[in-house]
């Protein structure tokens, strides 16, 4: 499964991003899609993921309330809305995929990341 994470760029405190995860793979489908992020000189991060059914969503407690992880399976594309945008949130984000769980070592495929920065 080959993943494209895209939408990242510099938005202002209190603003919002989409960013998006394609895949070109028939198998994407059946993956539990899950979003990390890295933050200079800290450890990936978990911070949602969404289940290939569409029925389960998992978010961190950090971003609950603000981020909504959504999918469509008919143009093998997931989405990272991201309102309420916090410096914190600032990092570079990856999209995965996986059979389930929220850890890092979950997912076995991996997109090449896109930049967010939230300004202030």
């Amino acid at each position: 499964v080959q993943l494209q994470a895209s939408g990242g760029g510099l938005v202002q405190a209190g603003g919002s991003l989409r960013l998006s995860c394609a895949s070109s793979g028939r198998t994407f489908r059946t993956y539990r899609i899950g979003w990390f992020r890295q933050a200079p000189g800290k450890e990936r991060e978990f911070v949602a993921a969404i289940s290939w059914s569409i029925r389960n969503t998992y978010y961190a407690d950090s971003v609950k309330g603000r981020f909504t992880v959504s999918r469509d399976n008919a143009k093998n594309t997931v989405y990272l809305q991201m309102n309420s945008l916090k410096l914190e949130d600032t990092a570079v984000y990856y999209c995965a995929a996986g059979d389930s769980g929220t850890y890092y070592s979950d997912y076995d495929y991996w997109g090449q990341g896109t930049q967010v920065t939230v300004s202030s």
